[in-house]
């Protein structure tokens, strides 16, 4: 691998000081105070333009607390712009953190009990900063603008498109995007490029069941919520061996179930939550069709009523035309020896709704090795030495593609 920065040394105490804080200082969901706060310190400290970006909706908040989320009205996006004129290149960095407890010790452990960036978010946040100064740097050299984009709400599966909602895309507008993933069990300084689809759509559903309680002994005098909420999970269940192709790698899970008290009383509720991934668009289509309409056979069929929480994220596509526009920005920085393509996802990601605006490519950086913790485990650690790649290939992906399609 090659450094195409002269100050490398510089940049990389930087962004290793930037993800130890994040480190320590974790938030979760839409809205993240500190975070934002501090990344706009840092825009700030470069001399970048920038300006907060999202809202939530009521219905939109509503709907996340009913599934067990904390109670949040904001989203609290970040962003920032260097250059000018067209055309535009978006990249983006997530910054939520999850709610897990770290097991690693370390002089940058989470302060914050319960709460830890086991998904990397904190490095990418870090990484796309150091990008920001090296654009900066070299502003005067830019054909066209970069819009950086810094958004909460990843792990929620929406927050980049509550940013994409309040203007995010346009003004100026977005033509192209680029992200990076880091996994911390992939080899590290290795970087995964695929074309087509990346992760899987996330297609989930909170069945809130109503029945007619009662006796035990009596049971032709209820509606049993429990016994509908036993016969959707089997329907659900068998709806995805009937109907889609085997081939397709479709799953379904039901997470959560819930109903009851004691044994002598048919419960009058029950709650069941089942959760869809899928990597194909058309069993994607058909299976959101025919979920709701199995949920709505099966709960009046034995006279129970119902309502439906939904949430979808739809999957991540790389473009292969822009992949291959990037490619060339891609080794040089990496070295081509280090370009893999370990393939699709198992997972979703809502880097998805860029995707499905303008021509994207997320890449997947190598921060660890095979059988280290991976994503989403309280022991995760990272190789912070990779992390001023992440940073070059932000920048180089940038300057070069401007270049290339500048008019």
């Amino acid at each position: 691998m090659t450094s195409t920065v002269e100050n490398s040394m510089t940049l990389e105490e930087q962004i290793i000081q930037d993800r130890r804080y994040l480190h320590q200082n974790p938030e979760l969901g839409f809205d993240l105070p500190n975070t934002q706060r501090f990344i706009q310190r840092r825009l700030d400290e470069i001399g970048i333009d920038h300006r907060p970006c999202g809202k939530v909706p009521d219905e939109v908040r509503k709907k996340y607390a009913r599934a067990g989320f904390a109670e949040q009205a904001n989203c609290t996006g970040v962003i920032a712009t260097i250059g000018s004129g067209s055309p535009c290149i978006l990249l983006r960095a997530d910054m939520d953190a999850l709610p897990i407890e770290e097991e690693v010790e370390s002089e940058f452990k989470s302060t914050k009990p319960g709460h830890m960036h086991a998904c990397g978010h904190d490095s990418h946040v870090a990484m796309l900063l150091g990008a920001a100064q090296i654009l900066k740097d070299q502003e005067a050299e830019l054909q066209g603008t970069v819009k950086l984009f810094f958004q909460p709400g990843e792990e929620w599966g929406y927050g980049s498109k509550l940013m994409i909602d309040d203007g995010a895309l346009e003004n100026p507008k977005v033509d192209a995007a680029f992200g990076i993933h880091i996994m911390p069990d992939q080899e590290a300084g290795t970087l995964s490029v695929t074309k087509g689809t990346i992760t899987q759509a996330m297609d989930s559903y909170i069945v809130d069941i109503k029945g007619y309680g009662g006796h035990s002994s009596q049971p032709h005098k209820t509606i049993d919520a429990n016994m509908i909420m036993n016969q959707l999970y089997t329907s659900l269940n068998l709806l995805m061996t009937r109907e889609s192709d085997p081939k397709q790698n479709v799953t379904f899970s039901v997470g959560s179930m819930s109903g009851g008290t004691v044994t002598n009383v048919i419960p009058e509720r029950a709650v069941l939550s089942g959760n869809m991934r899928s990597f194909d668009q058309a069993t994607r289509d058909h299976l959101c069709e025919r979920i709701p309409e199995m949920i709505d056979h099966v709960v009046k069929a034995w006279r129970g009523e119902y309502t439906i929480t939904e949430f979808h994220t739809p999957t991540t596509y790389n473009d292969p035309t822009f992949v291959d526009q990037i490619s060339g920005s891609l080794a040089t920085v990496m070295g081509s020896e280090n370009i893999v393509d370990l393939g699709a996802i198992n997972g979703s990601e809502d880097f998805s709704y860029i995707s499905q605006s303008v021509p994207s490519a997320f890449v997947i950086l190598g921060t660890g090795k095979e059988g280290e913790a991976p994503v989403h485990n309280p022991r995760m650690i990272q190789d912070e030495s990779i992390f001023k790649y992440g940073a070059e290939l932000h920048a180089k992906v940038a300057m070069d593609w401007l270049k290339s399609q500048h008019k």
